[in-house]
């Protein structure tokens, strides 16, 4: 959301002494319209400890490869390309978070997205809202055992729309009962330039939400395609042998993790009621 932020809001918004603070802006107040639209009891901010995480590039190395600013070695994450006058609100983003006492979590080798996704699989008290401007995320839409929606993003927060299971249904043309699932399959057949992700050759959205209303799952049409006595069209079944590779390693890569080794700054996920160090809010304002 800071990237959002960052982009979205005017870089004039400057402190006394003149620090970039648009991005600090933007998100606290992005936080602030969200607890008002939801008035949630609990909240958690999610952090990328890791941005390109090693295994996912292992598998398909194209992985946000055109993001990478410094290639590191394996053990350490690549640096990001990201704009110089952001890196420090970030930092001062996480300062009033603490200072506020709201909760954030990250996962070693992780990105914000498996954050999200272990913590939503996890749930079962409370309906869930993700807040995200990712639609990549959709694939975490549920009714059971507890209800997670996603407050999209990706068109401002004023027009923010709310997701489930109907909607990415009605918008995707993937089967109801399994949207958040088929959504995620849907996204591996079709591709994601900007994750560089290639997708299978030939299959775009309308053909993959055709298959997937078809056979059910990914692993039905694999096995359709694999089978000469299946009835799917030679053209389809092509394509999807010569990606063989590409789909068999893909899946990990586009699913977010939903078992991620989660550390958490604070005790409680309570939102609070009043900010747990004043004073400190006060000199970071």
């Amino acid at each position: 959301m800071w990237f959002r932020s960052y982009f979205g809001v005017p870089s004039s918004i400057t402190a006394p002494d003149g620090r970039p603070v648009n991005a600090l802006r933007g998100f606290l107040d992005a936080v602030a319209t969200v607890i008002t639209r939801e008035r949630p009891h609990r909240l958690v901010v999610c952090r990328d400890d890791d941005w390109r995480p090693q295994w996912r590039v292992d598998l398909i190395p194209s992985y946000k490869s055109h993001r990478v600013a410094q290639e590191n070695p394996a053990e350490e994450p690549d640096v990001e390309e990201v704009p110089d006058e952001l890196t420090p609100q970030v930092d001062m983003i996480m300062e009033l978070l603490d200072a506020f006492g709201i909760a954030t979590a990250g996962a070693a080798q992780c990105e914000a997205d498996d954050v999200l996704g272990t913590l939503a699989s996890r749930e079962r008290r409370d309906p869930v809202v993700v807040v995200s401007g990712d639609r990549d995320l959709l694939q975490l839409v549920r009714d059971e055992p507890v209800p997670v929606r996603v407050l999209y993003l990706g068109k401002g927060l004023a027009k923010a729309i709310k997701w489930g299971p109907e909607e990415v249904a009605d918008t995707y043309g993937v089967p109801v009962e399994r949207a958040g699932p088929a959504y995620v399959e849907l996204a591996l057949l079709r591709g994601d330039p900007s994750d560089g992700l290639p997708g299978v050759a030939g299959i775009g959205e309308k053909t993959a939400a055709t298959l997937l209303a078809q056979h059910m799952s990914l692993e039905n049409i694999v096995a359709a395609a694999q089978d000469p006595s299946s009835k799917m069209p030679k053209a389809h079944r092509n394509k999807l042998l010569a990606a063989g590779d590409y789909i068999d390693k893909a899946g990990p890569v586009v699913r977010v993790a939903t078992d991620a080794d989660i550390s958490f700054s604070t005790d409680s996920d309570a939102l609070p009621l009043a900010a747990r160090h004043p004073r400190k809010v006060v000199e970071l304002a």
